[in-house]
């Protein structure tokens, strides 16, 4: 086979020209503690950091490397080719703890992968000559070394061990095809033979122990899980709830034991890591027990929200009723009668009316009996990895249906629709098929399962359907392929391949590529091991590759040409028929020398039928012209596709065909489109898969620590394919992600700064923390400016240096809008929308999949991805992982309409995720100005705090005494100091002599003239009604749970976790402290307003300075409206940067709100504390993000990738990749 060299020059070193630089990789926890350090790692310093992070931390082989090797010499293999083994002799001489290392270059990473598919392809005759596996050998080195491609995580993991290092270990059941003898091995050592296939498909039977059963399958997905794989698998055979046992019973039906399933995968954490296992579960639409599966993930999350609403009620109601069993001044022989005892009449009656069950509250008051004064209720919340969540099913999977044309056409004509019995084939019930329709619908837009397949488009593209029909597919929908199959994926990086200087894609260099990586998919399949016998028989009898592609979105923003574009989706279509077209060509070259796949024969017709098909959807030919089509294709609009690349793919085709006709075909498939999650950042691709880019501005890591706010790289080039000055596209970048400097800034530069007094020094000190902010008020604080500076020159006094809400541009007299108008002019706008020069014409070319910062408006449309996707699909041999997103005010018309519309432009499947469907996200994450109802809610906070200061009113003139009670001229008391919502606040107490309280003092500093002079007012109020007799507890009930801002976090109070109001805060304090009311000792998020419902905040250690959390208010995303409060999210996030601190977070509303703009939520708050601030799921939307927490590093950076999520931090994917 003849494999030419492109990218390297025979006799030189395929990473000439490359610079390896060393690089430190850090891990840390969310509370910024040190996870993992690698230092040394050698890379090419092109390398972002997070690329650095990915190779050493998750690809690394981290141990028993042997530090001295030597070649295990074969028969017939070139010596350089030939495996390595632990030199023993030269290991002796070392120190026993230097014998065995890690990987520690990336070097031997790419010699690890590429050498061992050299040395495996050579084993299985893939080269003609040495020269022609070195120029294989070099052409790969190169191609990882510069990120033009990367082979799924597995490849990564496993890949090589054996053949680099010679390590070997105990067996774990794995299965291979010997062709030397033609029959199924047992692996007899778990390296020497790697597990490269990320994706799997496996049979269930409807047998409940047998082998290919249903406990079987637990089994065989556990091994797949445990090493970093993921698989799917259509339950349909499983007969349904109450049909007939053999042995005369009823069955319990499917959900039963889906619900045993997915207890297991979420037992496993896939690949040893931290994060779910990925899993795909389908059903048939005619199955007995459909309607059940399709509210199965929106009933479970019903569970949670009862289950987080109802502990909390419980256990407040509880506790009142243990309460008024040990109330003072009550008789012994009536403490416990309900009917005598009025508190407890009262509290019971209350416990009542919230359906706390009778059988609790007697318990209660038994237990109080038996002298219990205290117990314990757990809460639950809506947390994704809270117990809530962990007692409910259903979780830990993708769900999917499997539509028929049958089905849909039902649906259109309101026909009906027959469930079938799975033990006789008979009619369990007949219903409308518009009933199950809406059910999936409105699943889909309530929690964002199920799926959708679509059975019969997915078989009319099949190339193999005389072995059967496809049923299902992985976990992210890509693979589509008959069960007890596996793939292994690759992805090429496009951006890569497109010359910025002449405006074109290098369409040679990439069909090399695809050539290339498709010899590679190729050879893994020979060289692999498989989790069963099944598996590893039809994979080396059907030999199905994933080949793809990512960072589409990127390159067609630097080419200027809009996402939602018909010349888009006309140059998405060329490109994957470029991908199928030279991957097949390069199949039937394999054919030519290895032979065609066992059963091409059987399936010839067929499969040159399909691959005819994928040619004439090139041509754009007539629907009448496709052969065995129900639904047609949408073909490569001539008129808005480049002609070079129209012409380079109608080439690849029928060269492909030509080949295929004379050779047949080595691989049954040979593409499709992943989500390339880990593999995509590995690559430093800005977009994955066929995805558009979720934000222009990101923060990009730094070796040192931090992030560095940059504009999406894709920008500029884009503006200069447009046709803007050098001068214009400055401009506009700057508007963007703005100067980052204080020249030209409007209202705060240099010299108005310096007219207050600022020294050169100083304001460079700000200059170099500018370009890492998001708001210029947390480059002004002590750890910038200097303490000195703060004390002498600025006059700021201990308690304003040290405040977390302190604003230094707004005490030195810089007005509201003035900080706005220098923020946006240096930290930038977030969008592009409103730029100076930019035509509106443009701004479609610069549109990401959701609304860009605060002052972002467009986003792409739900109907543009179905579109994009609908563009590639006719030319993969798979489908495509990708989400439609939607934004939350989406309707279930909406959601219907992208279904319906996704069957009739001959997708494969689809999945629908409406921001904010997901119980666990919070509301204030996605609360937007659809929710018309938010007006008047807010409208009830400003008037709820009436009625309880009447109340309050009306009792202290029924008890006031006529005589005031006197307090000693010395007397105890003491100072609680907290922090509420990012506002200090000092509570002062004067007590009797018997320990009463008899007067309080507040001190809000910040707040200004009026609104201290009216809380000390009301000091003094309060301290006059208690020492003419008001009892404490009449307070208490009148103003604990008032709500008006601030609100929010309590940093600094050992009790006091959450507060919905200063007066809120007080009271519950005296009452806590003063009458033991520890009920009123937490507060959960859902007490803050009627319209905030979010996760639980922790609150910080009893013994720790509330000056270490900084707390955030952040303005309302809607310009238009400035009423909207926000609420406070969870810590998730922290780690030590070059941060500073201190600042109001009211800025320009992006970044982390937190001091530092590094879009992780960490910020250094002191040189010898080191950590911790929050972020907030409120910027993490604002960034692009979906607003959830990885569950592997808990930083609130996850994105859409594919049908799954990617961490931006980290680069775990929910998916198999």
């Amino acid at each position: 086979m003849r494999i030419d060299r492109k990218f390297t020059r025979e006799s030189n070193d395929p990473y000439e020209g490359i610079k390896f630089v060393e690089r430190v990789s850090k891990i840390n926890n969310a509370d910024g503690s040190l996870v993992a350090e690698i230092k040394n790692v050698l890379v090419p310093d092109s390398w972002s950091q997070v690329a650095v992070d990915i190779i050493a931390q998750k690809y690394f082989r981290k141990a028993g490397v042997p530090a001295r090797l030597k070649k295990k010499f074969e028969a017939g293999i070139p010596e350089w080719l030939c495996p390595s083994a632990p030199d023993e002799e030269a290991l002796k001489e070392l120190p026993v703890a230097e014998q065995y290392i890690c990987e520690s270059t990336s070097k031997e990473v790419f010699h690890r992968l590429a050498g061992c598919w050299t040395y495996w392809g050579w084993k299985n005759n893939c080269f003609s000559s040495e020269k022609v596996a070195r120029n294989y050998y070099d052409e790969m080195r190169y191609m990882l070394a510069r990120q033009l491609a990367a082979p799924n995580s597995p490849q990564w993991f496993n890949t090589g061990i054996n053949w680099a290092y010679g390590l070997e270990g105990p067996a774990q059941g794995h299965y291979y095809f010997d062709e030397a003898v033609g029959k199924i091995q047992k692996s007899t050592n778990a390296y020497e033979r790697p597990q490269p296939h990320a994706c799997f498909i496996l049979s269930v039977d409807d047998d409940l122990v047998g082998d290919g059963g249903i406990m079987d399958l637990w089994r065989q997905e556990a091994r797949l899980f445990k090493f970093g794989s993921g698989t799917g698998s259509n339950f349909s055979n499983l007969r349904g709830s109450g049909e007939g046992l053999s042995g005369g019973g009823k069955s319990s039906g499917l959900m039963s034991f889906l619900k045993i399933g997915d207890r297991a995968a979420g037992a496993i954490k896939s690949g040893g890591t931290t994060r779910r296992a990925a899993k795909m579960v389908t059903l048939d639409m005619d199955h007995p027990d459909i309607e059940e599966y399709i509210e199965w993930k929106v009933k479970e999350e019903r569970k949670v929200a009862a289950l987080a609403a109802g502990s909390r009620i419980t256990r407040r109601c509880l506790k009142d009723i243990l309460k008024a069993c040990w109330g003072e001044g009550l008789k012994e022989e009536t403490r416990f009668e309900v009917q005598k005892n009025k508190p407890l009449k009262k509290a019971v009656r209350k416990a009542l009316d919230c359906f706390v069950p009778e059988n609790y509250i007697y318990r209660v008051i038994q237990l109080a009996q038996q002298g219990t004064k205290e117990i314990e209720f757990e809460e639950y919340d809506t947390s994704w990895t809270s117990e809530g969540y962990l007692t409910v099913s259903g979780q830990n999977s993708n769900n999917s249906v499997r539509l028929s044309n049958d089905f849909l056409n039902s649906v259109e004509c309101g026909g009906e629709w027959n469930l079938l019995r799975r033990t006789d084939g008979e009619i369990s019930k007949t219903l409308p098929a518009r009933d199950l329709w809406d059910k999936v619908n409105f699943s889909s837009w309530s929690s964002a399962d199920p799926g959708l397949q679509f059975h019969t488009t997915i078989n009319e593209w099949h190339t193999c359907p005389e072995d059967g029909q496809i049923r299902a597919s992985n976990p992210c929908s890509e693979y589509m392929f008959l069960d007890d199959t596996a793939c292994n994926l690759a992805s090429i990086n496009l951006m890569k391949f497109y010359n910025d200087e002449k405006g074109l894609f290098e369409a040679e260099d990439y069909r090399h590529a695809c050539r290339l990586w498709t010899l590679t998919l190729e050879i893994s399949v020979s060289m692999a091991q498989f989790p069963n016998k099944a598996i590893a028989q039809k994979s080396y009898e059907f030999r199905t590759l994933g080949l793809g592609y990512a960072n589409l979105g990127a390159m067609l923003m630097v080419m200027g040409i809009p996402y939602d574009s018909e010349k888009g989706r006309a140059i998405a279509g060329a490109i994957s028929a470029m991908t199928t077209g030279a991957s097949y060509a390069m199949s039937a070259e394999i054919a030519k020398e290895l032979g065609a796949f066992t059963h091409y024969e059987k399936n010839k017709s067929s499969m040159l039928r399909v691959l005819k098909n994928h040619s004439r959807a090139a041509h754009n030919v007539e629907s009448n012209e496709y052969d065995g089509l129900s639904i047609f294709p949408q073909g490569i609009q001539a008129d808005h596709c480049p002609t070079y690349l129209l012409d380079a793919a109608q080439k690849e085709w029928a060269d492909a065909l030509a080949l295929g006709k004379k050779y047949g075909f080595r691989n049954a498939q040979t593409t499709c489109i992943a989500p390339t999650g880990t593999i995509g950042l590995l690559m430093d691709c800005d977009t994955t898969g066929i995805e558009p880019d979720y934000a222009l501005v990101k923060y990009k890591k730094l070796a040192g620590g931090g992030y560095f706010k940059i504009i999406n790289q894709s920008v500029p080039g884009a503006l200069r394919r447009l046709g803007y000055k050098p001068g214009e596209v400055k401009e506009i970048v700057e508007y963007c992600v703005g100067s980052g400097s204080l020249d030209s800034s409007p209202y705060i530069n240099r010299n108005s700064l310096k007219e207050k007094g600022f020294t050169d020094k100083v304001i460079n000190n700000i200059e170099l923390e500018l370009p890492r902010v998001f708001d210029i008020s947390f480059a002004f604080n002590k750890f910038v400016l200097g303490e000195e500076f703060c004390k002498d020159v600025l006059k700021l006094d201990d308690k304003q240096i040290d405040s977390i809400a302190f604003n230094l541009l707004a005490h030195l007299g810089f007005a509201e809008d003035e900080i706005q108008s220098a923020n946006d002019y240096i930290c930038g706008r977030m969008t592009i929308e409103n730029a100076p020069h930019l035509k509106k014409s443009h701004y479609a070319v610069f549109d990401c999949a959701t609304k860009c910062g605060k002052y972002g408006e467009r986003f792409i449309r739900p109907e543009a991805h179905i579109q994009m996707m609908a563009a590639a699909q006719p030319f993969l041999s798979g489908a495509i992982s990708k989400t439609i997103n939607m934004p939350n005010d989406a309707t279930l018309e909406d959601v219907e309409k992208a279904h319906m519309l996704s069957w009739k432009l001959m997708l494969k499947g689809t999945a629908v995720y409406r921001d904010g469907s997901k119980l666990s996200q919070p509301l204030n994450s996605v609360a937007i100005e659809s929710f018309k109802q938010l007006q008047m809610e807010e409208d009830e906070e400003t008037v709820a705090p009436i009625a309880p200061a009447m109340k309050a009113a009306e009792q202290m003139t029924k008890i006031i005494q006529q005589k005031r009670r006197a307090l000693p001229h010395r007397r105890k008391g003491y100072t609680q100091k907290a922090s509420i919502g990012g506002h200090k606040v000092y509570l002062r107490t004067g007590e009797y002599e018997d320990g009463t309280l008899g007067e309080i003092f507040i001190d809000m500093h910040k707040e200004g003239a009026a609104y201290r002079s009216l809380m000390n007012c009301f000091a003094i109020a309060i301290s006059l009604g208690l020492q003419h007799g008001v009892p404490l507890e009449e307070f208490s009930d009148a103003f604990v749970f008032t709500r008006f801002e601030p609100n929010g976090l309590v940093t600094g109070n050992k009790s006091i976790s959450m507060s919905t109001s200063t007066i809120d805060y007080i009271f519950r304090e005296l009452a806590i402290t003063y009458l033991g009311r520890d009920d009123l000792a937490q507060v959960t998020p859902d007490d803050l307003r009627a319209d905030s419902i979010g996760k639980k905040d922790q609150q910080s250690n009893d013994d720790e300075d509330d000056d270490n959390v900084l707390p955030l208010l952040i303005e309302n995303e809607k310009k238009e409206s400035t009423d909207t409060k926000v609420q406070i999210a969870p810590a998730i996030k922290a780690v030590p940067t070059n941060g500073n601190g201190h600042g109001n977070g009211n800025g320009n509303g992006h970044g982390n709100g937190n001091g530092h703009g590094n879009g992780n939520g960490a910020t250094k708050l002191s040189s010898k504390q080191g950590t911790a601030v929050a972020t907030t799921a409120v910027i993490a939307k604002l960034k692009g993000y979906e607003g959830d927490a990885c569950q592997e590093c808990g930083s609130l950076t996850l994105v859409r990738n594919g049908t799954c999520l990617k961490c931006m931090t980290c680069g775990a994917t929910s998916g198999c990749s």
